[in-house]
């Protein structure tokens, strides 16, 4: 192979890369989208804000099961299919929702969309050792799984912003379009990506064959058998330090969701803010949420506790203050710098941990769960209390999660 052809396969590995991550970015920005555009959503479609919010907690809790339902009856099926299949769905899903005349038709169209950000992501965060060279996976892995964390921080302002001149439809619509031609990128990068071939059956030996060949049993370095290594992998994501990051995981997203759910008919009712200071409010938010997510990735890497205690500890401070202060894009700034390290911090702890494909399914569950658990606990909060009380909910589960990795992740994360 001369020099053009190595040159020209390595560029289709990153395109690739770099598709699967513009996918992340593109199902979790779907996912999020009712956040900037609920208002004007729930008054077209004549129900309540806190009703609105169940449009983040039905595709929240659908993806929390479509991830590992998926990995597991999918196993067998090529990745590049099924990726496919899954952003075709998505795209399907956000057009339902931009023609939607009622809310139970924006609800089904909304399901459909858990279905897909559920198995896109739980696939596609696994996907950077069978693309890149081993040298290259922990970079592909980051690559890949930024997506999610710029969409977090990144997606909303930007509908915020579209909607802002041609109305919340034009943003479902926008998605749609964006997933059409994702579809076609995927299918024109992805190589062949065949699943997990069957098992195939173990013959099993009689000491006198073991005798002939003169072989024994594998065994590790402690004088296991190979056997009895596979207990142990199948129980590594059930290890201490993954179950602390699912922890985490709960209660530092549903804190934020359960504010950032409302966080637009917050600046309306309380900052009393004009939707041109509202979309500057999350573009300056989503700005220092990307900013946030590579320098804590940057961070994170060397020991995540430290860092996520910190993030913890910015978001409880930023959302405590917030009904106070009567200007909050300073609190906006310290609140996205916060949130937005979350993810890629989690992330690493969990690659870090070696949890495998079902514990990052595990945790794609966790998080998905934690998005529809705060969009639903913030909507009785706004119903049932005010809507500044919501901004009191967010602080306090941030401050546990704090207070959770700083006694419980002591002498359990490795490299602390």
């Amino acid at each position: 192979m001369t020099m053009t052809d190595v040159r020209a396969s390595t560029q289709a590995r990153w395109l690739a890369v770099t598709s699967v991550a513009v996918g992340t970015f593109t199902i979790v920005t779907s996912e999020m989208l009712p956040v900037g555009l609920l208002t004007a959503i729930a008054s077209d479609l004549r129900v309540s804000d806190g009703t609105a919010g169940l449009m983040m907690t039905a595709p929240g809790l659908v993806a929390a099961v479509a991830a590992p339902l998926l990995a597991v009856t999918t196993r067998r099926v090529d990745r590049r299919v099924t990726l496919l299949g899954l952003m075709a769905l998505l795209a399907v899903a956000n057009l339902a929702g931009a023609f939607a005349q009622s809310h139970v038709v924006m609800m089904a169209a909304r399901v459909l969309t858990g279905v897909s950000i559920g198995g896109f992501w739980a696939f596609a965060a696994g996907l950077a050792p069978r693309l890149v060279p081993g040298r290259s996976v922990g970079r592909a892995t980051s690559i890949i799984l930024s997506g999610v964390s710029v969409a977090s921080v990144l997606g909303v302002p930007a509908a915020t912003f579209v909607s802002s001149f041609a109305g919340w439809r034009s943003a479902f619509i926008a998605m749609g379009v964006v997933a059409l031609v994702l579809l076609a990128v995927l299918a024109a990068t992805l190589p062949p990506l065949p699943g997990d071939p069957p098992p195939t059956p173990a013959r099993p030996r009689n000491d006198r064959e073991t005798a002939q060949n003169g072989s024994t049993p594998a065994r590790d370095a402690a004088g296991g058998t190979e056997a009895a290594r596979r207990p142990g992998r199948r129980a590594a994501w059930l290890s201490r330090p993954l179950r602390l990051v699912l922890v985490l995981t709960v209660l530092l997203v549903s804190g934020h969701f359960a504010a950032y759910t409302y966080v637009r008919p917050f600046l309306e009712q309380v900052s009393h803010a004009g939707p041109a200071l509202i979309s500057t409010a999350l573009l300056v938010y989503g700005a220092a949420g990307v900013a946030g997510n590579f320098a804590s990735g940057a961070l994170a890497a060397r020991n995540p506790r430290p860092v996520l205690i910190a993030l913890a500890a910015l978001m409880a401070l930023a959302t405590a203050a917030l009904p106070v202060i009567g200007l909050p894009l300073a609190l906006l700034v310290v609140w996205g710098l916060g949130y937005g390290g979350v993810g890629v911090a989690l992330q690493l702890w969990i690659m870090r941990e070696g949890g495998g494909e079902l514990g990052t399914a595990l945790f794609v569950s966790a998080f998905n769960v934690s998005i529809a658990l705060g969009a639903l606990a913030g909507g009785r909060v706004v119903d049932g209390v005010s809507i500044s009380a919501v901004m009191g909910l967010a602080a306090g589960l941030a401050a546990l999660g704090a207070v959770v990795a700083g006694i419980w992740g002591r002498s359990r994360t490795t490299g602390s």
